[in-house]
């Protein structure tokens, strides 16, 4: 099996806020892929005396554990175990009722001989790969229907923030497990899969530079480093031609990318 992580920080003054993490059960049968992207809050007031790297670490963690020692547990059921344990780590000391309390989207993959299951929540992908070649991608689009006008403004995202009619992220409510997109794919039908956060996709939903089998093939040819160079370098050339084409220049970009064993 092939497995490929990379992840490159927006900024060299910030932190990276994203997280992933791929493994494999000691069985060596099937695996997982966890990725999150922390959500960078505004500055002012979040309720919360931790940073995002601190909640997208121990998200990541709680998913990882409970996704490869509890096969019996759907997706979305563990999605909410884990909001729980790490609402719990600092229950006492924030206001995890705060609209910004940190918070993360997540790509979740648990594939074994018979099945792949996956789960998105919020804006990262997941791109499934079948044997002949086409491209699947799975997305959670709530986020990009949301007018960009009502993003620019911090009190009209904050009411759409895990609300009905908005969007959802993973906070500290369990029950937005319930919202994500879920399914499940037969083995057979998967050879590879990818999972990217949004500042990864923007090779294709921002600067179109090709479709997600595009995408997935330079993914194949490349590497996630790749892919995450390419974007930079876009990135780079847009800032220089005066285009800012969103609100941040350079986000956290992260990209995993495996390809699956013939079942």
């Amino acid at each position: 099996m092939r497995s490929e992580v990379a992840s490159l920080p927006g900024s060299p003054e910030r932190p990276n806020e994203d997280w992933v993490a791929t493994t494999l059960p000691a069985s060596g049968s099937g695996g997982t892929v966890v990725l999150l992207d922390g959500v960078t809050p505004p500055v002012g007031d979040d309720g919360c005396v931790h940073t995002v790297p601190w909640f997208t670490t121990r998200l990541g963690g709680a998913l990882t554990e409970l996704s490869t020692s509890r096969p019996d547990m759907p997706l979305s059921e563990i999605l909410s175990a884990a909001i729980r344990r790490t609402a719990d780590a600092h229950r006492n000391t924030c206001d995890l009722s705060h609209a910004r309390t940190p918070q993360a989207t997540v790509v979740l993959v648990r594939w074994d001989e018979t099945r792949v299951e996956h789960l998105v929540l919020s804006d990262s992908a997941l791109l499934l790969e079948s044997p002949d070649g086409s491209v699947r991608a799975v997305l959670d689009d709530r986020l990009d229907r949301v007018p960009e006008e009502v993003l620019r403004s911090l009190a009209a995202t904050d009411r759409l923030r895990n609300r009905e009619g908005g969007f959802f992220t993973a906070a500290a409510d369990p029950a937005v497990a319930g919202r994500a997109v879920t399914g499940t794919t037969p083995r057979t039908e998967v050879r590879s899969l990818a999972a990217l956060t949004d500042g990864a996709s923007r090779w294709v939903d921002l600067f179109g530079e090709g479709d997600w089998t595009d995408c997935h093939l330079v993914l194949r040819k490349e590497g996630p480093l790749g892919l995450l160079h390419r974007v930079r370098t876009l990135e780079a050339a847009d800032e220089e031609a005066g285009g800012v084409r969103r609100w941040k220049r350079h986000d956290d970009a992260t990209a995993a990318y495996v390809e699956l064993p013939a079942p």
